[in-house]
C-alpha cells in the first residue's frame, strides 16, 4: 500500500473525516474512553476551499458539535509552533467566546473539547519521555480530583511517541497504528476495529483520485514553504542580531524579522510572536504600522 496518501497531511486527514460523521465520532471515543460515548456528531466546517492549500499558514482543523451541544476542535498537526501552549489555549478559548452574544448567560456555555494528534514530540523532557497520551482540564494544584467545571479540556496524542511506546490499547491503538503504517500491509490486516478498517478503506478511494493527489501534494508543498520561511526569518533576526551586537540591535532585528513576515506572508499575529519572541501585541503595533 506504498501509493496510499498520508492520513496525516491534515488535507487528506480533514477529507477522511469531514464527510463521515460516524468515524469521527469513533476516533474521538477512541482518545476520550472516560467520556460517555457519543451518540452524534455533526461536522461545522466540512467544506475545503482549494485555494487555501496554497495558505501555508491556514489550519485544516475539523470543528463539530455532538447532540449534547459539546463543541470540539480536532486537528492533525505536523508542525511544532515554539509557543504551541499559548496558541492552543488561544484557539480553545475562542470556541468558548464565541459560543455567546450580547445578552446571553454564562450558564448557556458548552464544554469545549480540543482534540490535536501530533506527528512530533511535544514533550521531550527525559521525564516525559514515557507519556504520549495527554489529557488537560482546569484542576487543582493540590487535589488534583477537583476540576473547575468542564468548559475546557485539551487532549493530546504524540503520535510517534505514542506508537513507540506501544502503551495504548483497543480502538487507540488501532488509530494509532492508522496514522503510523497506514504503508504497512502486514500491520494493517492485523487491525480487527471497524472504524479503522473503514478509514483505511476510505483512505484507499481518496488515494486513487487524481485530483485528491494532486491537492495532497499542494497542500504538502504549501507545508515546506512555511517551514522554509519561517527558518530563513529566525536566521535572518540571528544575523543581523550578531551583526549589531548589542541587545538593542537584537530587538531590532526581531522587530524587522516580524515586519517581513508580515509583509511577505499570511501569519497571523500569534504566529509571528511565537517565531520572534515579540508579544502579540508588539506584531498588532507593528502590522498596523505596515499598513
Amino acid at each position: 500500500m506504498s501509493d496510499l496518501l498520508d492520513p496525516k497531511n491534515d488535507y487528506v486527514f480533514k477529507r477522511l473525516f469531514a464527510d463521515a460523521p460516524l468515524l469521527l465520532a469513533a476516533l474521538i471515543d477512541a482518545i476520550r474512553p472516560r467520556a460517555a460515548p457519543i451518540a452524534r456528531v455533526t461536522v461545522k466546517n466540512p467544506t475545503i476551499d482549494a485555494e487555501e492549500l496554497r495558505g501555508k499558514y491556514i489550519v485544516l482543523d475539523l470543528l463539530a458539535e455532538d447532540s449534547d451541544g459539546v463543541q470540539y476542535d480536532i486537528e492533525m498537526q505536523v508542525r511544532r509552533y515554539r509557543a504551541w501552549s499559548a496558541r492552543s489555549a488561544y484557539y480553545l478559548a475562542k470556541l468558548v467566546s464565541g459560543q455567546l452574544v450580547a445578552g446571553d448567560d454564562y450558564g448557556g456555555l458548552k464544554p469545549v473539547i480540543g482534540i490535536h494528534l501530533l506527528d512530533f514530540d511535544l514533550f521531550q523532557d527525559p521525564a516525559h519521555r514515557e507519556q504520549a497520551i495527554w489529557c488537560f482540564e482546569m484542576r487543582d494544584a493540590e487535589t488534583p480530583t477537583v476540576t473547575l467545571g468542564q468548559e475546557l479540556q485539551l487532549n493530546l496524542i504524540e503520535l510517534r511517541k505514542a506508537d513507540r511506546l506501544q502503551r495504548a490499547t483497543g480502538a487507540l491503538a488501532a488509530w494509532i497504528a492508522l496514522f503510523e503504517h497506514w504503508q504497512e500491509d502486514q500491520t494493517m490486516s492485523q487491525i480487527a476495529n471497524e472504524p479503522v478498517r473503514a478509514a483505511l478503506d476510505k483512505l484507499k478511494h481518496l488515494s486513487a483520485d487524481a485530483e485528491t493527489r494532486r491537492l495532497a501534494f499542494v497542500r504538502e508543498r504549501a507545508l515546506r514553504d512555511e517551514r522554509s520561511l519561517l527558518k530563513d526569518a529566525r536566521e535572518e533576526g540571528r544575523e543581523e542580531g550578531r551583526e549589531e551586537g548589542r541587545e538593542e540591535g537584537k530587538a531590532e532585528a526581531l522587530r524587522q524579522t516580524a515586519i517581513n513576515l508580515i509583509r511577505s506572508s499570511s501569519l497571523d499575529d500569534a504566529t509571528i510572536a511565537a517565531a520572534t519572541g515579540l508579544s502579540v501585541t508588539d506584531i498588532g503595533d507593528l502590522r498596523q504600522q505596515s499598513r
